[in-house]
């Protein structure tokens, strides 16, 4: 018979050996990025000190692969990307976030990237985040770094300084739908129902640390019925996100429904000292920008106006998004189940 705290102890040691496997495994990416690194300053300098060409590196390549055949990694191509790597982080790299990255993803950040502080800033996010080299990739290609802290925002006018800041981080601006597969305005329950069927794409460009709270988010104000398009909470900032969404340009009316909404999610949901103050994103299809600022400037809430578009992605990463019969599918299940559901409901009144 086993003792009654065996199950618990064995979770016990389990969660200690899958944590123990995880240094381990930083320790051996970081000892080989080390490598890596030193290989390619050595070719570094010896090309600037001597001249070598590339019939040195691939003469290197195949000794190397003679000598210790066990490796990977010691092709003539991952030399040539040890020297890019050399040359992109020029000082130790130990301290510094890339270090925290697999090789694949710093292959990623020397081809789809020129600038390095850039790279540096791709490199940060993704040792943060916990970005897989596909997540690194879309992101460098939907130029995140220029989209996030871009919407216009009052943020400012109802938060305390260091919590605007904060506040803004989380907008972005366009948000980029091209994983929806649509080239076509669609109706705004469409649009709503498309990103539902593919939430987890939609929280991904959302941000880091969104969570789903509900769609079509019902509540009652005096008896009278209100809905909210798209509610999340982000558990970074610990604070609540209203999501408007409208399929045509903005207009001023906007800003006063979704302050509304955010009025009474921050009266009635958040949790005062716990919680910081909700904020409110409309996105739509196209601005005036200097509508949206008179219209901020009067609106009672936080809020923020942001631009969305399908198809701001190249050809060859649109290659993984969804196509238009996958959509399709998507949307026609969908429906089907809430009509399913409308219908149970109508049938029990």
């Amino acid at each position: 018979m086993l003792p009654d705290d065996y199950p618990r102890f064995l979770e016990q040691l389990k969660a200690q050996v899958s944590r123990s496997r995880i240094r381990a495994s930083r320790v051996v990416n970081t000892e080989l990025l080390l490598l890596y690194w030193d290989l390619g300053r050595a070719i570094l300098d010896r090309q600037q000190a001597q001249g070598w060409g590339s019939k040195v590196i691939d003469q290197l390549a195949k000794d190397l692969r003679t000598a210790f055949p066990e490796m990977r990694g010691l092709s003539r191509r991952n030399l040539f990307y040890m020297r890019s790597f050399a040359a992109a982080w020029s000082d130790e790299i130990v301290q510094q976030p890339v270090a925290r990255l697999p090789w694949g993803h710093v292959t990623v950040l020397l081809d789809k990237l020129e600038s390095q502080p850039h790279r540096e800033w791709y490199a940060a996010e993704a040792a943060e985040h916990g970005w897989s080299r596909d997540v690194l990739a879309h992101q460098i290609a939907g130029r995140l770094h220029q989209r996030i802290a871009a919407a216009p925002s009052n943020f400012s006018d109802h938060l305390p300084a260091e919590d605007s800041d904060l506040a803004q981080q989380l907008v972005r601006d366009p948000y980029v739908f091209d994983f929806l597969g649509l080239t076509t305005k669609v109706a705004e329950r469409e649009l709503e129902t498309a990103l539902m069927a593919r939430l987890e794409r939609f929280l991904l460009e959302l941000g880091h640390g969104f969570a789903f709270v509900g769609r079509q988010y019902h509540f009652t104000v005096d008896g009278d019925e209100f809905y909210i398009d798209l509610l999340f909470f982000n558990w970074t900032q610990s604070r609540f996100v209203v999501v408007e969404l409208k399929v045509g340009r903005f207009q001023p009316e906007y800003a006063g429904k979704l302050g509304f909404y955010v009025a009474w999610v921050d009266e009635n949901l958040r949790i005062h000292g716990q919680h910081a103050p909700t904020i409110g994103i409309l996105l739509c299809a196209g601005r005036n920008d200097n509508t949206v600022r008179y219209s901020l400037a009067g609106a009672p809430a936080p809020l923020a106006v942001a631009n969305y578009t399908y198809d701001t992605l190249p050809d060859q990463l649109r290659e993984v998004v969804p196509t238009d019969n996958e959509l399709a599918s998507a949307l026609d299940a969908t429906l089907t189940e809430l009509h399913a559901r409308n219908r149970i409901e109508n049938e029990g009144r």
